[in-house]
């Protein structure tokens, strides 16, 4: 995990889905032991994990600490806020700014002054500019994209700096030695926070800013609405556009553009690729100026909006309270030049033995192995292989391969059990049965239901048990049933039913016990036998030794009665 990075992973709480691969754009993630973390040099901070995640694990790093010191430094913070706040807050601008002047906060300025001063550049640049495509530099998630995963195009960039730096440069001039902080929908925003902090100290999104609120406990009515509740140095104008798809392409049109510049729209990362597929700027034959934004309809959408209203809503509230101005500035009062390098990420190539190497770790022997399913989050086999081969992926995020793995020990184990085993479905049709069962209960049909590629599948179990209501009764119970010595014709089984599925599938082992109880008896009887012949034999010699006592006792008599003195002189008085 890189805290230091404006998204990061919670490895306790990812649950190995898969599902932010599949949804970030440039696969600029790592899974290793099963848990996916951030690839921080090659992500550029759009926020599609985080928005993806089910288990909340993606996390954006907080920043609230941060702003926090800035303000207990005793120094002036200003808040630069997003246009995007008027759809998201339903409060009023008074009340709004007095709510971050709670916090701490010197004054409240709109990042709408910075858009308006870039809006005018770019139309400046365009009117004296060559034919050629050009991009915008106002979404940094863009910026970035270009620069890493689309290099060539880098040079098509505007060299002008965001909104949100021309806005930071131009309160500077004006209040001379303040801290910024930028306020708005954006995690990207972190990252250009970053790479100037000579002019935004800290970035914080409109959910920092909810958790803020609430930690401080705040009341909205304690807020006091007074006349120095005013954005500062003035009210934004047709700034107030930049959220809202085309809105940026909108203040250039006001900005009196000529009609020899085509200005397009496009949102999202997907269709912003689609758009520069195959296209050569060295054909181009007219002036191409492309908005494009990150998020799907503009920053109205953005990854950290931290508002649960509608989308349209959202863009409705935000048109609602838009000023117009009677004429644009034909003149910056701000400019500020940005050069935006290529910074290609690393695509390692593999050779052929490598590949094919690759796809037999995920049991790809052939191009027909090859789905391409998707479910590992990559958008092919070959993909998926060559993050194998980076170290970003493991075999087990194949689906197919780790189900083809799980079908060939069940089959193994089922094949290699002495008992028999079988499986039922809530209409006691035969889902599985392994060779022992059929053994066991098909008889002569063993033979035809052998042959079969599903063997006893689809067969109704009643029509081949005497015992069918065991498997109604695990059903029925969703309890495990044990019976020992159960006697069904001139047979005894030993039958353990299971539940497998609640309400859908049954399993159960059956032991045929009937030659071992058969064997049992006779070893007893074989016992008996023994241990009656041996009391008998027992008796015989207590017999015989009983005799033969008595008769030594009476010889041992005669003997000393023979050699008593005392009978001898009685027998000379006779």
């Amino acid at each position: 995990m890189n805290e230091l990075y404006p998204v990061y992973t919670l490895k306790n709480e990812c649950n190995d889905c898969y599902k932010c691969v599949r949804e970030c754009h440039v696969k600029a993630i790592k899974i290793q032991d099963g848990h996916a973390s951030i690839l921080s040099d090659k992500c550029i901070s759009c926020g599609s994990c985080v928005r993806a995640c089910p288990a909340g694990a993606k996390r954006i790093r907080y920043d609230i600490e941060k702003a926090q010191k800035l303000i207990q430094s005793q120094r002036k913070v200003f808040v630069s806020l997003a246009p995007s706040w008027a759809g998201v807050f339903d409060y009023s601008a008074p009340l709004m700014i007095g709510l971050l002047k709670k916090l701490g906060f010197a004054a409240v300025s709109e990042t709408a002054l910075g858009a308006q001063e870039v809006s005018i550049a770019t139309a400046d640049m365009l009117e004296n500019a060559e034919k050629d495509l050009y991009i915008s530099s106002c979404c940094p998630v863009i910026v970035d994209y270009v620069r890493i995963y689309n290099s060539k195009f880098t040079r098509n960039i505007m060299s002008l700096a965001s909104p949100a730096l021309t806005h930071a440069k131009m309160l500077k001039q004006i209040y001379g030695d303040i801290d910024i902080v930028f306020i708005g929908p954006c995690i990207a925003k972190k990252n250009e926070a970053t790479k100037h902090p000579e002019l935004i100290n800290a970035a914080l999104t409109f959910e920092e800013l909810n958790y803020w609120i609430k930690e401080k406990f705040i009341s909205i009515q304690e807020i006091e609405i007074t006349d120095d509740n005013k954005f500062v140095p003035e009210d934004a104008y047709e700034g107030s556009l930049y959220p809202v798809e085309g809105g940026m392409n909108e203040t250039i049109r006001q900005s009196g553009i000529g009609d020899d510049v085509q200005l397009i729209s496009i949102s999202t990362l997907d269709t912003f690729e689609k758009a520069l597929n195959g296209f050569n700027p060295e054909k181009i034959s007219r002036k191409i100026f492309v908005e494009a934004l990150g998020c799907p309809a503009g920053c109205v959408n953005g990854p950290a909006l931290a508002s649960k209203k509608a989308g349209i809503n959202i863009t409705s509230d935000i048109l609602a309270k838009i000023q117009k101005r009677d004429a644009i500035p034909a003149e910056v009062r701000v400019l500020v030049p940005e050069s935006y390098p290529e910074n290609p990420v690393d695509r390692k190539s593999y050779s052929l033995d490598e590949m094919v190497t690759g796809m037999k770790k995920i049991g790809k022997q052939t191009e027909e192995d090859e789905l391409n399913c998707g479910g590992c989050g990559y958008l092919s086999c070959r993909d998926m292989v060559r993050a194998l081969l980076s170290g970003n992926a493991e075999p087990s995020m194949c689906v197919s391969y780790m189900r083809k793995i799980a079908m060939r020990k069940t089959a193994a184990m089922l094949r290699c059990m002495p008992s028999a085993i079988v499986m039922v479905d809530n209409e006691l049709n035969v889902v599985e049965a392994n060779d022992a069962f059929m053994r066991m209960f098909c008889g002569d049909l063993y033979d035809v239901f052998a042959s079969r590629p599903n063997g006893l599948e689809g067969a109704a179990i009643d029509r081949i048990i005497d015992f069918a209501d065991l498997f109604k009764q695990a059903l029925k119970s969703e309890k495990d049933i044990h019976k020992e010595h159960f006697p069904v014709k001139d047979r005894l089984y030993d039958i353990s039913a299971f539940t497998i599925e609640p309400d859908e599938i049954v399993g159960a082992i059956i032991t045929d016990v009937t030659k071992s109880e058969i064997n049992r008896e006779k070893i007893a009887k074989k016992a008996r036998e023994v241990i009656m012949k041996n009391v008998t034999t027992v008796q015989e010699i207590a017999g015989l030794l009983g005799e033969h006592m008595v008769e030594t006792e009476l010889l041992l008599n005669s003997i000393a009665h023979d050699y008593d003195p005392d009978n001898e002189a009685d027998g000379d008085v006779h």
